[in-house]
């Protein structure tokens, strides 16, 4: 019998647990450890942050969808990798500690043949003074830090039909932010809701964001072919905001916070604040903590993770400059080099370095977007990394199978509304994720496969996800012929 334990149930690690419990045979198990009793579809917490949605209605829980289809469950996170082993128990395992029910903060030992690390990021309010639901700001990061956004939202949306004048700030709450297409999508939902409310003139919407130009996402931009013309995403979401009326500030590390002033360093070097009455900005992620001790009981932390606390992988993590990063840096099998049967899925993965360009002041402040490894790229991911453990233990050594970022495409769809007959949205796809000059000289993408255009058709395509993914989610019949 093999044992496959897999940390985390967000995208990637669902996708794993689920794609691996459906092709193994019951005599082999299937783990999953996640600290939250709930998965959560992440792209719908837009729309919680707005009161447009519940949190319910974004979560799925765990318990009876792992018990229905045979997957074990434990609600607790992971603290301490054994990849080969200590006194307590010679075979690999992982220490957990429960954070929920009659366990709670209890510590077990967790045994394993194969294990994926899916854990995500941690959300680093921390790195900014002020930064978060617990000091000034909203997030959308969950489905809970949504909801109380949406009842700030609200509130200030109540004192604007009473006549009150209210500025709305938001983007990236650090120098080294990731998930700039959450940030715009939430902005542009956020303006739509104002005009849907009649109290637009009574406010002003300001994009806030490290990106050195508008529609770099954490990718560097692209460009994109419509009606003949080839558009780079800095013009495209320019168009939008413009229509939208909404400002933007570029190039800009958050600082500090108080409450009703943001503190911000331009890559000019210029200390710059801006007043605001509502501010949804996202942190910087860095990994959860987990540490890894060898046979010998010595840390070997450094070896399994680079220094943010993401898992190292199958990339080239050698340092070079900008102008030397190509596409075979990005990982293919994201196998741990350490370790055969390690591999890490998702945000939980170090990437070799960033996608865009690196842009620093005049004393050594970054100030550019990191790299996403979000939404359709985890879900991809995972489900490989699942093919690849099933593989080896039905074939004992089977080739690994691959999905490099720097070969697959993505999609954003940043929608405003809920129904089927209202709605608007920027839809784009970009393949490849991470651009390859090699191939793709001029642009470093594939023009057939990169495009984007605004209108109600791409709004119904994130209707359509939100409610075939809940689906998925559940694992309800059919539920693989939905694609990731």
């Amino acid at each position: 019998m093999a044992n496959v334990v897999v940390l985390g149930a967000g995208v990637a690690g669902h996708t794993a647990a689920a794609f691996l419990r459906k092709w193994l045979g019951r005599e082999h198990q299937v783990t999953v450890v996640s600290p939250k009793p709930d998965y959560n579809w992440l792209p719908s917490n837009i729309w919680v942050g707005l009161g447009l949605r519940t949190p319910q209605s974004v979560l799925v829980p765990l318990k009876p969808v792992y018990d229905r289809v045979g997957i074990v469950f434990k609600q607790a996170r992971a603290v301490t990798l054994f990849p080969e082993g200590d006194a307590a128990m010679p075979s690999p395992h992982v220490e957990i500690e429960y954070t929920a029910g009659d366990k709670n903060q209890q510590r077990e030992l967790v045994p394993y043949d194969f294990l994926i690390n899916a854990t995500g990021p941690k959300l680093k309010f921390d790195a900014t003074e002020g930064l978060g639901p617990e000091h000034f700001t909203n997030s959308v990061c969950t489905a809970d830090h949504a909801f109380h956004a949406a009842q700030a939202f609200l509130r200030d949306v109540e004192a604007m039909k009473h006549g009150e004048q209210r500025r709305f700030v938001v983007g990236s709450g650090h120098g080294t932010c990731t998930c700039q297409g959450a940030s715009l999508e939430y902005v542009v939902n956020l303006e739509a809701e104002l005009r849907r409310h009649g109290v637009r003139d009574k406010a002003q919407v300001i994009y806030l964001s490290n990106e050195y130009e508008l529609g770099d996402f954490g990718m560097g931009g692209a460009h994109i072919r419509k009606g003949g013309y080839i558009t780079p995403t800095s013009i495209f979401t320019a168009s939008l905001f413009a229509e939208r009326g909404i400002e933007w500030i570029l190039q800009a590390h958050v600082e500090k916070i108080e409450k009703t002033q943001i503190s911000y360093i331009t890559l000019e070097g210029e200390h710059r604040t801006l007043d605001y009455d509502f501010a949804m900005l996202l942190p910087p992620f860095s990994g959860v903590g987990l540490k890894a001790i060898n046979a010998s009981g010595e840390d070997i932390s450094a070896a399994l993770f680079a220094p943010n606390g993401f898992m190292r992988v199958d990339a080239d993590y050698a340092a070079k400059p900008y102008e030397q990063w190509q596409a075979a840096d990005w990982p293919k099998t994201y196998q741990s080099p350490a370790y055969a049967n390690i591999f890490a899925a998702g945000i939980a993965f170090a990437p070799p370095h960033a996608i865009s360009q690196p842009h620093f002041t005049k004393d050594g402040l970054p100030i550019f977007a990191t790299a996403p490894r979000t939404g359709m790229p985890s879900a991809t991911i995972g489900k490989i990394i699942a093919e690849s453990i099933r593989d080896q233990i039905a074939a004992n050594g089977h080739a690994l199978r691959t999905a490099s970022m720097a070969k697959m495409g993505a999609a954003c769809v940043a929608s405003t509304g809920t129904g089927l007959t209202m709605g608007s949205a920027a839809a784009m796809t970009v393949c490849p994720i991470v651009p390859d000059y090699q191939t793709y000289p001029e642009y470093g993408r594939d023009l057939r496969y990169t495009m984007g255009e605004i209108g109600l058709a791409g709004h119904w395509i994130k209707v359509m996800l939100h409610y075939l993914f809940l689906y998925k989610a559940r694992l309800l019949p059919g539920w693989t012929l939905i694609p990731e």
